[in-house]
């Protein structure tokens, strides 16, 4: 038995989960969610409890077991708590503004970029970090990634933009000879 598809997951009394054929519906505070199940995958609910459970042990239901089970976490997750990811600008120059609700970055190059708002997605700025927060967690790291891919990090001054904590490995510089 797959060891994280095994665990079984405690769902808040805030939460209530629906299934509509082979659809399952989250509806939380934070609003709704939808995941299609997996062929072969079943998901049982009672107290406040769910158990997702495989038809055969093949390596294949062993995979979609796991990732199920996690799928559906980070789902409960999304609609209770929500996430969210920090991103660091480095830089001279470099800056970011909320002009609505898009975020405008100014990193050097001759034009401003600019990020459209999408309902799902929420920005905030606050001196040199951008939180990018909402309830879908596959939907707030592709557009940290999305952002972050504007001006990476560069190793000798570790300019652009990264991930809040996240480590830069700094070259050194070109030497004079003697």
């Amino acid at each position: 038995m797959s060891r994280i598809g095994k665990q079984i997951i405690k769902v808040p009394s805030s939460i209530s989960i629906g299934q509509i054929g082979d659809t399952l519906e989250f509806k939380g505070e934070k609003g709704v969610l939808t995941l299609k199940l997996l062929e072969g995958i079943t998901i049982e609910q009672k107290d406040g409890i769910l158990a997702v459970s495989r038809s055969d042990d093949t390596a294949d239901q062993k995979a979609k077991h796991g990732l199920l089970r996690t799928l559906i976490n980070n789902k409960i997750i999304g609609v209770s708590e929500g996430f969210s990811k920090k991103l660091e600008i480095n830089g001279v120059g470099y800056r970011a503004i909320l002009d609505g609700s898009n975020l405008v970055l100014s990193l050097g190059y001759s034009h401003p970029i600019v990020v459209q708002a999408i309902p799902e997605i929420n920005f905030k700025v606050e001196k040199n970090t951008i939180t990018v927060s909402g309830i879908d967690n596959v939907l707030v790291g592709e557009i940290a990634a999305k952002i972050r891919s504007y001006r990476k990090p560069e190793p000798y001054k570790g300019k652009g933009i990264k991930y809040f904590g996240e480590k830069i490995r700094r070259k050194a510089g070109k030497t004079a000879k003697a």
